[in-house]
Formats: structure tokens, sequence, C-alpha cells
């Protein structure tokens, strides 16, 4: 309990030096950023461009080609057939000022099927007074966002990953009291209808993700590598409004085994150009460093517009369960509030048992190695019947498979043409 505490004071600490140290770094790097997009704010539900938390934020974003854990959710929707673990992750997010963002992820895989469900909650409260101070009302501003998640990694193999494919289906509902667009006295039903600003909008990403090996510096199984890419948002308008459709192309590579580099190109797109033109194109790169096996830190940089974002977050593994802190600086960061603050507990609900067979898989295949230097190939045949039996993709062992198969039978071929009739 003492080391838990420990590290996620840690983690809040050096979140705390970020902000008190790089302030100053960071006007220097806004002067440099001085080109604001006009684009900006035509499209609606705004939670849906705020990322949640997490590693998918720490690392700015960067995270289509990363998509390793619950942030595939937000990043690539082809992520969820790669995980590792069955997870489930509850996640906060102090946003500006009092708007706040409460998010659950749950996800599932059944060999190259993923599964994944998500929440996601913005809110915003506000005080109505009247003209002598007197408050009248009071409520919240709030929007909701519901996903499901399925993708199936196609082609894999124990040479290749696979092309791994997902869709989001995503609805999200804005609720805005009737306070904000109070009708006039005497309206009729309709005319108090039109006058209602809350909307429900219907959308889908569709994502595609890969892993393989380049210059890897390493001894791993893991693929250090990929390419995503990502098309967000695809829906009709919500009340006449346009959603912020986006596409994505990523890439991450670890030339040694505790980091990871990443990087986003986003390019932001409108069915309707006339009458509500996209946002420019965009960037966002991230790193994550492990720093031992159960602490690690991940940063980024995402610049949109005239507003370059600098993150850091820090993740905190304990097994069973993870803590991830982030703190995000950008120009509506402010310093006497703990503004643009995210935390995640990500829980670990097991792996399903893929990990204890491929060290059942993996003791079988030594074993056979073993028998095969020694000579003994039908017990090394045997071992890797069993190895088959477990995993016929396992490549390895159907390849030594047939090698000791055709040993065996010119060894008898040997035999019978040296045996003396």
């Amino acid at each position: 309990m003492k080391k838990l505490l420990f590290l996620i004071a840690l983690s809040l600490l050096s979140a705390g030096i970020y902000a008190e140290d790089f302030s100053s770094v960071y006007g220097n790097i806004g002067d440099l950023f001085q080109n604001p997009d006009q684009n900006t704010g035509l499209t609606v539900f705004p939670l849906l461009r705020i990322p949640l938390g997490g590693r998918y934020e720490g690392m700015g974003t960067a995270f289509t080609a990363v998509a390793d854990d619950a942030g595939f959710l937000e990043a690539n929707p082809s992520g969820s057939s790669g995980l590792a673990y069955t997870e489930l992750s509850v996640l906060h997010n102090n946003w500006i000022a009092d708007s706040n963002m409460e998010g659950v992820i749950y996800t599932v895989r059944f060999n190259d099927l993923g599964i994944g469900f998500g929440g996601k909650f913005l809110y915003v409260p506000f005080t109505e007074y009247n003209a002598w101070g007197e408050r009248v009302s009071k409520g919240y501003y709030s929007e909701s966002l519901a996903t499901a998640n399925i993708s199936y990694n196609f082609f894999s193999s124990y040479y290749f990953y696979g092309l791994s494919v997902g869709t989001n289906l995503k609805v999200a509902y804005r609720n805005v009291p009737g306070v904000f667009y109070a009708p006039p006295e005497g309206a009729t039903k309709e005319e108090t209808k039109a006058y209602n600003q809350s909307a429900l909008a219907v959308m889908l990403d569709v994502g595609v993700l890969t892993r393989f090996n380049v210059l890897k510096f390493f001894a791993s199984r893991t693929r250090n590598f990929s390419l995503g890419a990502v098309v967000k948002n695809l829906g009709p308008n919500a009340k006449e409004e346009p959603l912020p459709a986006e596409a994505t192309f990523g890439i991450a590579y670890a030339p040694i085994r505790p980091l990871i580099v990443a990087f986003d190109f986003n390019f932001p797109f409108s069915f309707n150009k006339a009458d509500f033109p996209a946002e420019e194109w965009n960037i966002a790169t991230g790193i994550d460093i492990v720093f031992t096996d159960f602490f690690s830190v991940q940063s980024g940089f995402r610049i949109r517009g005239s507003n370059p974002r600098i993150s850091l977050g820090s993740t905190v593994d304990l097994e069973k369960v993870t803590f991830v802190v982030n703190y995000t600086l950008d120009m509506t960061t402010q310093f006497n509030a703990l503004d643009k603050f995210s935390i995640e507990a990500k829980f670990n609900l097991g792996d399903r048992g893929r990990g204890e067979l491929a060290a059942k898989i993996d003791d079988f295949y030594t074993a056979s190695l073993e028998e095969y230097a020694d000579g003994n190939l039908e017990k090394a045949m045997s071992f890797l019947e069993d190895v088959m039996l477990l995993d016929p993709d396992f490549q390895p062992a159907t390849e030594l498979y047939k090698i000791i198969k055709r040993a065996i039978m010119l060894q008898r071929e040997m035999e019978s043409i040296q045996q003396v009739e």
C-alpha cells in the first residue's frame, strides 16, 4: 500500500513540476504558432474532440498506431482485436474551469475477435441570476456518448500480425436546459420545439491496424513498428450542424524495448464545405518511456491552429490495477486551478488463458528442440504434435515437424538400402 501511495504521489508531483517549470517554456512555444484556424467551432459535440485520459491523452493523442490498451476506443476501433488483457477502465478528467468528464471502458478479446463498450459524460454547471442578483435557476449543460466496438484480426499467423479492422457505433446526446433557450411567452408547441437546442446524433468510426518488425534492436515476439488509419465521426448532421469528421493516419516505432515513438496526421473534412468548411490539418506526436516494469512516463505534443498542446503522463502498473495520471498544458489551462488533469484506474481482468496456453506451447516446443538435438526424432515429433494440437497456427512447430518427418523417412530408406538380405 505504501508503494502504491508513493508512486501515485510521484506521478502527481511530476505533473505539478512539469506545469511549474514548463509554463514559461510553453509561452515561448505558443509564440511560434500564431495562425488561428478560422473554421474552428463549426461542428457539434465538443466532447468528441476532448481526450478522456489514459495513455491516449498522455501521448498527445498520437495513439492511432499504438492502440494497445483501453484508449483504443477513442484512437482506433481496430485495436480491441489485439489487446493482451480484458480491461475495465474508469476515468475522470478535470477539463476547463468547472467542466468535467467521466468515462468507463470495458473490452474483451476472443482470439482474433475484439469487443468493447464505453461511455463518456461531459457536464458543465451553470447558475442563472435575475436583475436583483437572486438565483432563479441552476442546472447542467451536458453531453453524453455511448460507444459499442467490434474488430477482427484477419490473416494472423506466427510470422504475420495480421490486419485488424474495426468499427465503433456511437450515439451522442446533448442536453441543453430549457432556461438556455426559453421561447417567448405564448409560443406554440411547434415554436417551442424549434427553440430546443438538445440534440441526438448517431455516427461511425472505422479503423485498420497492422504491426511488423523494422530496424528492431531487441529480442521479442512483439512487433516494433505499427501502422494505423481511422475515419471518425461519420454521420448525419445534428440540428443542422455537422459532426467533427476526421481522417487520421498514424505510425508508431519502438527502436528499443523501453521506448515507443508515435506520430499522427489528422485531416478534418466536411461534406458541406460551402456552409461548414473543415478545420485545417493538424499533427500530434508522443512518446512512451518504460523505466521499470511498473512505472512509465508518457509525453506528447499536438498543434491545432494556434493552440499547441503539451501533455505529460505517468503510468503505475500494479499487475491487477494500473493508474494513469496526466497533465495537459495549452492556451486554456489555468494554473490557479487543477485544469486539464486526468486520472484513470485500469483493472486487469485476465487474458482468458492465452498466457498460460502460450507458456505451455513454448514448453512443448523447447522440449521438441532438445529431443531433436539429441537425435530422439520420435520423441521430438510427439512434442511437436502436442504443440500443433494446442495451436495449429504455430508455424515453427509445423515446419520442424516436416523436417523431422523427412529425416525419419530418409533414415529408414538408408537402413533398407544397407540391410543385407
